[in-house]
């Protein structure tokens, strides 16, 4: 089977891209939803979080605080990289033991920190979806309750297009035409079938 890394900054469409391929029958393995998944309630990942941040990380609810991890970690590159390796290795994981389920000539593993975490071993081709960074911040300011600013920070925190482009296999280039988006993603998807069979 076809591993295909599908990888980009924030608000470049990944979201989209990837329910497009889902549609045409794609498996998806999604890192988002599996590190959600990790910090779930009884999740040794949230416990180790509460035991390094104190139980203010938590909600009333007790789950995990997200907007005030964010801000724990966009403040200090230390707790960053504390995070990230406790989260890191288990994501991995869990994606591979997805991946090793699965039964279908190519599946999206969908990272969006691909180039940030140097992931691209896990992946046999990568496919980056491009956005101008002008699209980027209208997407993200119209989904997230977040200033400007705050995204502006954020993309710069990421890889750079360049450095992304730098690792493609693929590119999918979406400047907010959705009808042109779904053309290059049904493209990608003959292209991948194919190859996929030669796996």
């Amino acid at each position: 089977m076809l591993v295909v890394a599908l990888t980009g900054g924030i608000g470049s469409g990944k979201t989209t891209a990837c329910q497009l391929f889902k549609k045409l029958g794609t498996p998806i393995i999604d890192a988002d939803e599996i590190a959600r998944l990790l910090v779930q309630p009884g999740q040794p990942a949230l416990n180790e979080i509460v035991k390094q941040f104190g139980q203010s990380i938590l909600t009333a609810e007790g789950t995990l605080n997200r907007a005030k991890l964010r801000q724990i970690i966009f403040s200090d590159v230390d707790n960053k990289t504390w995070l990230e390796s406790i989260l890191h290795p288990r994501i991995r994981q869990e994606m591979a033991r997805r991946i090793n389920e699965l039964n279908a000539p190519y599946c999206i593993v969908a990272i969006p920190l691909l180039v940030e975490t140097n992931q691209m071993e896990i992946a046999d081709r990568i496919l980056v979806i491009d956005a101008p960074e002008t699209e980027q911040l209208k997407r993200v300011t119209l989904r997230d309750n977040q200033s400007q600013a705050e995204i502006a920070e954020i993309i710069s925190s990421q890889a750079t297009p360049t450095a992304r482009l730098a690792v493609a296999d693929d590119i999918i280039h979406n400047d907010g035409d959705l009808e042109r988006l779904q053309q290059q993603v049904e493209s990608h998807h003959q292209k991948y079938l194919s190859l996929g069979k030669t796996v």
